[in-house]
Order: C-alpha cells, then sequence, then structure tokens
C-alpha cells in the first residue's frame, strides 16, 4: 500500500510529495524519473496508486497498459499540462483512473488522490470539459479494460449531489463541506458525466429517483417557493 510519483521533473516530484504528506495519510514509497524506472519499481514495492506525468520526458503512456497487464489494481491518475482530447481519451482506454491538469487548484489535486485511493475516478473540470467539447461521452469510455466495474459515485459525490437538490448554491455547498468553489464545479461536473445528465434537473432527479432526497423536501422548499 503506497504511492508512487513518476514524473522526470524534481521539483514536480518534490511538490507532489510535500503536498501529499501534508493533506493526506497516504505513504510515498519511491519516485520513478523515467517509465522503465517506474516498471521496475512497481514490481518491487507493488503500490496501490502511481501519480504520473506521461507526457514527462522519459515517460510514454504506454507504461500505463504495460504495468496494468502485469498489475491490474494499481490505479493511475495522470497530471499533466494541457492536452487535447484525443490524447485524454487515449489515456483513459489505456488504463489511467483519474485526470487533473497541473495548473489545477491544489484542493482539486488533492481531491484526485484521496478519491482515486477509495476506488473512485475523479476528473477535473477542465479535462471533462475538454473531452466534452469532443462530444464525447466519458461514460462510454473504456476506462479500464481489465475491469468492467461500473462507474460507482463517491461518498463525496453523493454528499454533493443531496446538497445539489436540496436547493443549495455551490457557494453554499462550498462552505458547508470546507472546499473551494471551484473545487465543488469540478464535482458537480464529475457528477453530470457519471450519470450521463446535462443539467441541476437531471442531478436532482436522480436524487429523487434513489431516494436521496425526498420529492416533497427539493419541491416545497422555501427556496423554490
Amino acid at each position: 500500500m503506497g504511492v508512487i510519483l513518476a514524473d522526470s521533473n524534481d521539483l514536480m516530484r518534490e511538490g507532489m510529495r510535500s503536498i501529499l504528506s501534508a493533506q493526506t495519510d497516504l505513504p510515498i514509497i519511491s519516485e520513478a524519473i523515467n517509465s522503465e524506472e517506474l516498471c521496475e519499481q512497481v514490481q518491487s514495492s507493488s503500490p496501490s496508486m502511481v501519480i504520473l506525468d506521461f507526457t514527462s520526458e522519459g515517460f510514454t503512456i504506454d507504461v500505463v497498459s504495460k504495468i496494468k497487464s502485469i498489475k491490474p489494481d494499481v490505479r493511475f491518475i495522470a497530471i499533466t499540462p494541457e492536452q487535447n482530447a484525443q490524447t485524454l481519451i487515449d489515456a483513459l482506454r489505456l488504463g489511467v483512473n483519474s485526470y487533473v491538469k497541473k495548473n489545477c487548484a491544489l484542493d482539486e489535486i488533492v481531491n484526485a488522490v484521496i478519491e482515486t485511493s477509495r476506488g473512485n475516478k475523479f476528473f477535473c473540470g477542465q479535462i471533462l470539459e475538454t473531452i466534452q467539447r469532443a462530444e464525447i461521452d466519458v461514460n462510454h469510455l473504456d476506462f479500464d479494460p481489465l475491469n468492467c466495474d461500473p462507474v460507482i459515485l463517491s461518498e463525496r459525490e453523493n454528499e454533493i449531489i443531496k446538497l445539489v437538490a436540496e436547493g443549495n448554491t455551490n457557494g453554499k455547498i462550498a462552505e458547508l463541506l470546507f472546499l473551494s468553489n471551484h473545487t465543488v464545479n469540478t464535482h458537480r461536473k464529475n457528477i453530470m458525466a457519471k450519470l450521463g445528465v446535462k443539467n441541476t434537473a437531471g442531478i436532482v432527479m436522480y436524487a429523487v429517483k434513489m431516494n436521496i432526497v425526498s420529492p416533497n423536501r427539493f419541491l416545497f422548499s422555501p427556496s423554490n417557493g
């Protein structure tokens, strides 16, 4: 159990180590500066997760599928500069579980790590927008060819669904959950992508259908009167 940081940039690895040590209890068990080193470390240390910039020098996206073929339980978070939609889609199909950009807010990156460590998927809002502009539904992608489990909503996502359905704004949800507005917005985009809905009404309908909230509570709340 632990995390490998895979990036050829010393500063990025040091920064991630510092952030994760301060804000999570996930141990950093090693660091890799190229694909060959990463494969060797995965074999020897059996990590639960790899945080990877496959665009950095010495790495290619193929290392993900190579590792997944021999260690299918290893989860991958890609943290890269901006990429085009096809590159993102290829990464997801090859086995990347979660994806955020390097210029995302720190709390988004930390959320991605925490959610991925729990077995969930996390995409920053900018990544989802790039994919959706290409008119591709993330739910129809084969995220992990070695695992056909359905996409599952995380505990945090269910909390946000409930609060959305109760009529709370992003600002109020951020206040209640001690998150930034940007992170709440990212969660909402992830939720809509997973549920296959396009707006708040779709989230509310899901919440009512799944008995997360009472229809009466939403329809007759003061904010909707």
